[in-house]
């Protein structure tokens, strides 16, 4: 039998940021389910316990209240490489924290991170700019690291980080959604290896007279 999503009961008044936040949280179970087209604004008024006036006070239409989802989650994305790489100095702990960030997601916020990067809106420019985001300032900020500490050009170095941000996020949803045998430790220590093999290759520049 097919199950019928739980409604919530009506909800009382609440701050206008819990309201939104939890507005939000609804949505994305919807979106998650039913991809944008198919999900409703009605819907998500009646799981979320509220009248659709007062949905429509916080987000004037599906595409803006969806956009507002995307746009969290890649935020949420891009922060926590960026806390990866400035959480050591060690470059092969770097490796491990950023690649460790990308599975951690998956397994955590599976609903989020598919809202990213299986989002059936990828035709609206705004979404496909917001997607688009998490590859090109997750590999901005890898590229800055690359250019530190091999003194690469600024070109190839963004070159390395787009591939670390894919082997790190496709590796992970293939993780994922293949229900791999593996634990997420063994992934992750499995995905930093092959990745710290790669970039660690580039040797740091030596400065002139070092022996």
């Amino acid at each position: 039998m097919t199950q019928i999503p739980q409604t919530r009961p009506r909800a009382g008044r609440l701050p206008r940021n819990a309201r939104r936040a939890q507005l939000l949280d609804v949505a994305l179970e919807v979106f998650v389910e039913q991809g944008y087209h198919a999900a409703s604004m009605d819907e998500i008024a009646e799981r979320a316990g509220v009248s659709k006036p007062v949905l429509y006070q916080h987000f004037p239409g599906k595409l803006e209240l969806y956009t507002a989802l995307v746009t969290s989650a890649v935020d949420t994305v891009i922060e926590g490489v960026r806390e990866a790489l400035a959480s050591t100095q060690d470059n092969s702990e770097r490796v491990q924290a950023t690649m460790r960030l990308w599975y951690d997601s998956v397994a955590s916020q599976e609903k989020a991170f598919r809202l990213v990067f299986e989002s059936d809106l990828t035709s609206d420019p705004a979404v496909r700019e917001l997607v688009d985001r998490v590859t090109s300032e997750s590999a901005a900020a890898i590229a800055e690291v690359i250019v530190e500490d091999t003194g690469l050009s600024r070109a190839a170095a963004e070159l390395l980080a787009a591939g670390l941000v894919g082997m790190g996020h496709v590796g992970a949803r293939v993780w994922l959604s293949g229900r791999s045998e593996l634990s997420l430790d063994e992934a992750v220590d499995l995905a930093s290896t092959l990745a710290w093999r790669g970039i660690g290759g580039f040797p740091k520049p030596t400065n002139e007279g070092d022996e």
